[in-house]
Parts: structure tokens; C-alpha cells; sequence
């Protein structure tokens, strides 16, 4: 039977190289967990509430201004945002995004005019949002909205479509 022996050296080398396995294992795994596998589903499409529909008039449109968390990748950001909720007698309860929809401008309601006005670009949008005049390619987009207990509940945002 043959006898193995090891010197020094090559004991050495082993311990070094077993350690640096060990510590590019460490470093590895969660490095490829960490691109390859996807961030768990969180909430999504949460209702926020955005404030007390007793302050509603009917046909006069109010920029509420609510918190709403978003999902970034790996982080959950809680970020200030606003709609612009109008009581519209036949349609109900209506809630519209604050961006115009041709460039993403916040416009405003002229009550002189009785129209949403983009000032950058000369957009305007009727009472339930649809395009009057100007370069907006499609009507307002609008957020989920639904009353509980008394309270707007804002919800996910709903694109609308390029039929003004």
C-alpha cells in the first residue's frame, strides 16, 4: 500500500484555495439571485384615499392631493400625486390623471371657460375630459374611483384610448 504525503506547500494551497471558493460562493449566490430571480410581486393597484366627497360640487372640478406608493424594482416609494375629481351628474364620480396627454404638461381648470386648459401647448379638454381643441392626441386618462364611507378612493390609473 502506498503512503500519500502532502507537504507544506501543497496543504496550503488547498486551505487558500478551498477559503476562496468558499468567499466567491458567498459573494456569487446572492449576486446571481439578485439578477436573475424577480423581486416578489408586492400590492400593486392599491386605493388611496384622496379626501371627503362632501367637498364635491357637482360640474366643478377640484385637484385633490393624496399619497400613493409605488413600486420601483426593490423599493416601495410613497410619493405625493394629485387628480383632478369632478361629480359629473350622469357619469358619477370622475377622476382624471394631472398630466395632458400630449406631452405629459399639468394643465389647470379655467372656470371662465368651463374647460381644462394645457397652457404649454394650447390643449383643452371638456368637463369629462375629451378633447375640444389643440394637439392632445387622446382624452384625459383617468384613475379608478370608487366612494367608501364617504371617501374618494382613488385607484389605478386607466389609459384612454386614441377615440376622442
Amino acid at each position: 500500500m502506498a503512503e500519500t504525503t502532502t507537504d507544506r506547500r501543497t496543504f496550503y494551497l488547498s486551505v487558500v484555495y478551498g477559503l476562496s471558493a468558499i468567499m466567491g460562493m458567498a459573494l456569487g449566490i446572492p449576486a446571481l439571485l439578485y439578477l436573475f430571480v424577480p423581486p416578489r410581486a408586492r400590492q400593486g393597484n392599491e386605493w388611496v384615499d384622496a379626501g371627503d366627497v362632501s367637498q364635491l360640487r357637482p360640474n366643478v372640478p377640484e385637484e385633490l392631493q393624496f399619497r400613493r406608493r409605488r413600486v420601483d424594482g426593490w423599493r416601495v416609494v410613497s410619493e405625493k400625486t394629485s387628480a383632478w375629481v369632478v361629480q359629473i351628474p350622469k357619469e358619477g364620480l370622475v377622476a382624471f390623471s394631472p398630466q395632458c396627454t400630449h406631452l405629459g404638461c399639468a394643465y389647470h381648470w379655467d372656470d371662465s371657460k368651463k374647460v381644462f386648459v394645457c397652457p404649454c401647448h394650447t390643449s383643452a379638454f371638456s368637463i369629462n375630459g375629451k378633447v375640444l381643441e389643440g394637439p392632445a392626441p387622446r382624452p384625459l386618462d383617468r384613475y379608478a374611483v370608487k366612494v367608501d364611507r364617504g371617501h374618494i378612493l382613488i385607484g389605478p390609473l386607466q389609459k384612454a384610448s386614441n377615440v376622442a
